[in-house]
């Protein structure tokens, strides 16, 4: 039996391992700590995955490569090109298919709803960070070198799931307190559920004609915001949800004591315009539809986070 590789244990890569091995597939979770979920057939290994002779071992004789290890998100300028540099050479040296994550910085500002066809045209550090690694990933594809495809996300949702939402809006409004938030609440926003994302990243796996290309994952909900957390108040019995956006004078303390905190700013244009995210052929192809909001909240309810 052909093993698959997931790097990261975070909500997505735990999710990924999960639904693998429930289907009966054999799995090594690769982090630096030996973490991952607990299954017969998940196998979890330590190791730094910057270290491309020991990732290139782990990945004899695998079928895939799933990668969703990220650096601390202050640290993206520095520590993810070398981290992608070394994902993408092991993939290469093996032979190993290499599914990316990725996201939504590479494309820039758009008007118009997010196809995985739109030219990457980033206008942020973070942006054109992630741009580079997936044309350098694409350009070996094309060259033969390797198959490789990305799965691009909106921000997450779903228990353990890292985004702005869940960090500053979820406790409060379970909690009953005012959200603060360094961004606009009131335009349409993509968000990605953590399971739909793990069952996107194995469908392009699963699949021979997925690769060389990019693929959104099918969104649970367009609310914004503000409407959303009114979902999550109502699902949770709790009163109606206090949010306000801060000041730029506040923000800026804030961002002084609080390195994540401070890269937010740049990224603020994906809440102050609407930000859709078009699935239309993961849906069509994959067969992966967005798993139903009120499911999502009563997860998010039930874990606080």
């Amino acid at each position: 039996m052909s093993v698959h590789v997931i790097t990261g244990a975070g909500p997505i890569g735990t999710a990924t391992a999960r639904l693998l091995a429930a289907s009966g597939e054999r799995v090594r979770v690769v982090t630096r700590t030996g973490g991952g979920p607990e299954h017969p057939l998940v196998e979890r290994v330590a190791a730094d995955i910057t270290d491309t002779d020991r990732l290139t071992e782990l990945l004899r004789g695998a079928r895939t490569l799933y990668n969703a290890a990220a650096p601390a998100y202050q640290d993206w300028r520095t520590a993810f090109p070398p981290l992608a540099a070394s994902l993408l050479t092991a993939a290469e040296r093996t032979g190993t298919d290499y599914v990316m994550l990725g996201n939504l910085y590479g494309y820039g500002p758009v008007a118009e709803p997010l196809t995985p066809g739109l030219p990457l045209r980033p206008t942020s550090d973070k942006g054109r960070v992630r741009a580079a690694m997936w044309e350098e990933a694409l350009a070996a594809h094309k060259a033969g070198r390797v198959r490789v495809a990305e799965v691009r996300a909106s921000d997450f949702l779903g228990e353990g799931a890292l985004s702005l939402f869940t960090w500053t809006v979820v406790p409060a409004v379970l909690a009953g307190t005012e959200a603060l938030l360094p961004v606009g609440l009131d335009e349409a926003h993509a968000w990605s559920y953590a399971d739909d994302v793990a069952r996107t990243l194995i469908a392009v796996g699963g699949r021979e004609d997925g690769w060389g290309r990019a693929w959104h994952v099918p969104s649970t909900s367009e609310l914004s915001v503000r409407a959303l957390a009114g979902r999550l108040a109502a699902a949770a019995g709790a009163p109606d949800p206090r949010l306000r956006r801060m000041t730029p004078g506040e923000l800026a303390e804030l961002a002084a004591r609080d390195a994540v905190m401070a890269e937010v700013p740049e990224m603020a244009y994906l809440y102050d315009r609407a930000l859709r995210l078009d699935a239309s052929e993961t849906e069509r192809v994959l067969g992966v539809r967005a798993t139903a909001l009120d499911l999502v909240l009563k997860e998010l309810v039930e874990s606080g986070s």
